[in-house]
């Protein structure tokens, strides 16, 4: 990665099958419009974690077929070598090979009413390390869930209850009160644990899981988050820039004749990465242990 590098990390997706469990569907066109806006202006995508439901849903081929568009432009960018995608705790089935060469290698393309290649030979990672040339510093990227025990070392546990008990009520409209996502107390436990790690360290890192963004003020720990894309009405992103990484959030916007249409706003400033350099740690952290 160097100065003119051009990424943008997102997690926390959560494509579903289209039903009313569907949280991705919502936010769904402007998470579409945002891509087309990366693909075209030259961005590297990294799906951090949780990109696809694969807790609430069983057959992947009911997301890609329920989203083929999104699968699309996901596979324009894995041909150009521009997508990277880490698994969370609600996609860790794609950590095994096996699996993903049985369910990510082709797709049923709707236009052309066959199955296509789709992510061939793809890997997917629990972490990824972005190395700045210029500053000699590293980014960490990885989901977040290792620092949240349940989802991370008792996650089929997790994926019982919420496939055979809490789907069935939220299709109903009963809300699942075990998410991270609506639970205040564990997306601030968890923070903290990956927070201390930052500070343990001195190296910055960026994460999703908790849904909820995070910018680092000056003099505060390196921890980035960059929120998700099932936020009411908008999806969060992390763009880094001409050296530099910030804050985006993509939403539909007015304009002065009542025209609807997908825009971008600027939530936090670019933070020049030379000013994470001084944090380098004197060793390279382990992404597994945090």
């Amino acid at each position: 990665m160097s100065n003119y590098s051009k990424i943008v990390i997102m997690s926390d997706c959560h494509r579903g099958q289209g039903d009313m469990s569907d949280n991705f569907a919502d936010n769904e066109k402007l998470y579409f419009s945002a891509m087309r806006h990366y693909y075209d202006e030259g961005f590297t995508y990294i799906e951090l974690g949780d990109g696809d439901e694969l807790w609430k849903n069983r057959n992947f081929e009911d997301i890609t077929e329920e989203h083929s568009h999104v699968f699309w432009m996901l596979r324009k960018f894995y041909a150009q070598n521009r997508l990277y995608m880490i698994y969370g705790n609600h996609d860790m089935v794609k950590k095994g090979q096996k699996w993903r060469q049985k369910h990510m290698s082709t797709y049923c393309d709707d236009r052309s009413n066959c199955c296509i290649p789709l992510f061939n030979d793809m890997d997917v990672y629990e972490g990824l390390e972005l190395f700045h040339y210029e500053t000699k510093q590293s980014l960490y990227c990885l989901h977040g869930h290792q620092a949240d025990f349940f989802n991370d070392r008792l996650w089929r546990i997790g994926r019982f209850l919420v496939r055979y008990l809490w789907r069935p009520l939220e299709l109903i409209g009963i809300k699942d009160p075990t998410s991270l996502s609506d639970n205040r107390k564990k997306k601030d436990r968890v923070e903290r644990e990956l927070i201390n790690w930052t500070q343990r360290t001195g190296a910055p890192l960026i994460a999703g899981h908790t849904h909820r963004p995070v910018f680092p003020n000056t003099g505060e720990p390196l921890y980035f988050n960059d929120g998700s894309c099932v936020h009411p009405r908008c999806i969060t992103a992390l763009e880094i820039d001409n050296g530099a990484v910030s804050l985006v959030k993509w939403s539909v916007k007015t304009s002065r004749s009542g025209i609807l249409f997908v825009g971008r706003s600027v939530l936090e400033e670019p933070l020049p990465l030379s000013e994470l350099a001084c944090y380098r740690a004197s060793c390279r952290p382990s992404l597994s242990k945090i």
